[in-house]
């Protein structure tokens, strides 16, 4: 049992329930409905981070857990009477005051139902679900599929068939109870840890095998009655948080398309996880629970995170290099504008700590500046561990640091070799290394995104130092793209092209002197003035990389010409780089 839970029986119908509870009764009270084959344990990593701000609820649905199941078993797990098993729960926890409902897998299905019935109405504040789908506005989805059966419909619902293969197992008689008290109620657990990558603690229960064969009876009871016919009136009389893990296993994001019809007051979240998110994004949904609780409880219809990729960002932290200026404090504040946690980092201390402000004003729940030179490995590694320990693990890297380095192979000294490799090439190899194995070792996915450029592909007699360090970002994004594909983790190689900002007044120019150098800088930043590409569109660009795993993406029209010229005319592309620059 949590630390400071406390215990009681509630009856209902014939059943005892085995409630716990957490926190302060005087504050809003959050239950945990537990789905199939779980038990209320599954909920225990994110019920320890609410109670500190609610009190929480967590109860074992019957038949589950410490849970007593009905007699007989057929019949006794109706949706009906799982609505009356909840409002009991409610009645003895929080008898004066709504509260606030979060589901997961089959106590989403079944919460479904208790905020669109009349009986519950004034006894619910608010809804949260996950992987678990009204049976209704699921039966709804398929009938207006089967109406009007497009090709992109008829491929939606053999998706979902394909997806729900277990519902029909679930079906069939003895079977299944047979499977869960043998073989794979034993195996269960590592199945778990292998493919869902859920950790290892007090979940699953010793109870598992009786809990997945009773809950068998959720499915017998209640899938084909109400596909077959489901209700009319499903609305949700309350506002309602959908999150949806985007490697879920068992269920499609389509299958919530138009949901906005049965949920009017309805807030999309998208996570880049599977199935089991209360056991391995934890902290994510305690986040967002916490917001969305608050919310209401504020009178507020909307959580404060609404930009373009709220839905997919709000409450990831982000970590951009080179945030100090031009892309990289575009993409922070683009991050920010999504809802996301940022950490702005950059050589120039106030560069970054103007970036973290400007990002909080934005939208960020919050944002940090760090002050670090990515070519030195020992500040790097301060940093990761700084960020680890302090943030958390972080969901997106942007290795976008990086100088510019203009001059002919033989005006290029081995010094400036040296400086434009530390920082394009072995600052993107610091951030990759350190922050990518902490993704992997938390094994719950991400994203590295890294600034590479159209020189990467795009031969120039006037850029050999820089053009390499950019082809090398390229290939090692694509080498490492590869390696944590299996892991959840994708890699984008960003190429932006001519974009105004600040690089051009600290470029190097090398074999000249100091006026003929400052000379070129002001003609360089005129040229790419009259330009004007913004970055603000460079950093859409990343966040979209992002939302669909893109892993190289040119940017303006001309990175976009030279990436197909590198693939279908090179020999074009580089009779162009012979061209003398006009600097």
């Amino acid at each position: 049992m949590l630390d400071g839970a406390r215990e009681r029986w509630v009856r209902s119908g014939g059943v005892d329930l085995c409630v716990v509870e957490l926190g302060d009764p005087q504050r809003p009270t959050v239950v945990l409905v537990h789905g199939y084959p779980d038990s209320k344990e599954v909920w225990s990593e994110v019920a320890a981070r609410l109670a500190g701000r609610f009190h929480v609820v967590l109860y074992d649905v019957r038949g589950h857990g410490r849970s007593t199941a009905p007699s007989p078993l057929r019949g006794g797990f109706t949706l009906e009477k799982l609505t009356d098993d909840f409002l009991a729960v409610a009645d003895a926890v929080s008898p004066d005051r709504p509260v606030h409902l979060v589901g997961h897998d089959w106590g989403s299905v079944q919460s479904w139902e208790f905020v669109t019935v009349k009986r519950t109405e004034g006894r619910i504040a608010s809804f949260t679900s996950m992987s678990g789908p009204s049976l209704d506005h699921f039966g709804h989805w398929i009938n207006k599929r089967l109406r009007r059966p497009t090709p992109r419909r008829v491929g939606q619902l053999l998706g979902q068939g394909a997806k729900s293969w277990y519902v029909y197992l679930l079906h069939t008689p003895v079977l299944p109870e047979l499977a869960w008290r043998g073989p794979l109620g034993k195996r269960w657990p590592g199945i778990l840890e292998r493919v869902e990558k859920v950790p290892a603690g007090d979940y699953p229960t010793a109870s598992l095998p009786s809990d997945a064969a009773h809950g068998a009876w959720l499915y017998r009871d209640n899938v084909r009655p109400r596909l077959r016919r489901p209700r009319e009136d499903a609305y949700a009389h309350v506002p309602v948080q959908l999150v949806t893990p985007l490697g879920d296993a068992f269920l499609s994001e389509r299958l919530y398309d138009g949901l906005e019809l049965w949920a009017p007051r309805l807030t999309r979240r998208t996570l880049p996880a599977q199935h089991w998110v209360p056991r391995t994004r934890p902290d994510r949904l305690a986040d967002w629970i916490t917001e969305f609780v608050t919310a209401v409880e504020d009178g507020r219809s909307e959580t404060s995170a609404n930009g373009k990729y709220a839905d997919r960002f709000a409450g990831q932290l982000v970590l951009v290099t080179g945030a100090g200026n031009g892309i990289g404090r575009a993409t922070a504040f683009a991050f920010a504008e999504a809802g996301a946690r940022v950490v702005a980092v950059d050589r120039d201390a106030e560069a970054a700590a103007r970036t973290a402000e400007l990002s909080r004003l934005v939208g960020a729940p919050a944002a940090w500046a760090e002050a670090v030179d990515v070519s030195d490995a020992q500040a790097m590694e301060r940093l990761a561990a700084r960020v680890a320990a302090e943030y958390g693990v972080v969901d997106v890297l942007v290795n976008n640091a990086g100088i510019g380095l203009s001059g002919s192979f033989f005006d290029t000294t081995p010094e400036d070799w040296k400086q434009v490799l530390d920082v394009n090439l072995w600052g993107v190899i610091h951030g990759c290394r350190l922050f990518g194995r902490q993704m992997t070792e938390r094994g719950q996915g991400g994203h590295i995104v890294n600034t590479a450029s159209a020189a990467a592909f795009q031969p120039s007699r006037a850029l050999p130092a820089y053009g390499t360090s950019k082809a090398a970002v390229l290939m090692l994004s694509e080498c490492l793209r590869a390696e944590l594909a299996g892991q959840g983790i994708g890699v984008t190689a960003i190429c932006p092209g001519l974009v105004n900002t600040g690089i051009t007044s600290t470029a190097h120019f090398a074999g000249v002197d100091a006026e003929e150098e400052k000379r070129r800088r002001q003609r360089a930043a005129r040229l790419y003035g009259r330009r004007n590409y913004p970055p603000e569109k460079v950093a859409d660009a990343v966040l979209e990389a992002v939302v669909h795993n893109r892993a190289v993406v040119p940017v303006t029209p001309e990175a976009r010409g030279a990436h197909l010229m590198s693939r279908f005319a090179p020999r074009m592309l580089r009779r162009l780089a012979r061209v003398e620059p006009p600097l």
